[in-house]
């Protein structure tokens, strides 16, 4: 025998019938930001782990950074639809002038409050060294294994992953 939500029978199965045809008549755009509503929103940082053809990365001394830790790769936040591919190229552009192309994923990591953190590899395509003063104190190109004291820990580690992918 097979049993069904939606017969008579089983307690509820009028109202879940109504609901369903409610849902299903609110369209997709209504379907989507009902869901949105209810479920937790997150803010994306993104870090590009960008590097020359020397193979060198660039690393950035950030304004607004805790002393003692104000190096690291170009960060920033994702703004709404936009890719995190795209969030990288933007990030390193608006903070350095540079321009990139943004290659494969390093790192995503979630369980910050309402956070969530992800990171790529990417290529130096041009530009010229325009730091935004703003954001931006000193940019510089090192070596992996040369970073400078004051480089953020985590971003030490994806230096580690890059190597070992």
């Amino acid at each position: 025998m097979t049993q069904t939500l939606e017969n008579d029978h089983v307690e509820g199965g009028t109202v879940l019938r109504l609901l369903t045809r409610v849902w299903r008549s609110l369209g997709g755009r209504l379907q989507w930001r009902l869901v949105w509503l209810k479920h937790a929103t997150f803010m994306v940082g993104v870090t590009g782990v960008v590097r020359d053809d020397e193979g060198r990365v660039l690393l950035l001394k950030h304004r607004l950074w805790p002393d003692g830790r104000q190096w690291g790769f170009p960060t920033g936040y994702a703004k709404r639809s936009e890719t995190f591919e795209h969030t990288v190229e933007r990030e390193v552009l608006e903070e350095t002038g540079l321009t990139v192309k943004t290659g494969r994923l390093i790192r995503l990591k979630s369980g910050f409050s309402l956070r969530v953190e992800v990171a790529y590899e990417a290529v130096l395509t041009g530009g010229t060294l325009k730091l935004d003063p703003l954001e931006i104190l000193e940019a510089k190109w090192c070596r992996p294994d040369q970073l400078p004291e004051g480089t953020q820990g985590s971003h030490r580690q994806l230096i580690e992953l890059c190597s070992h992918l």
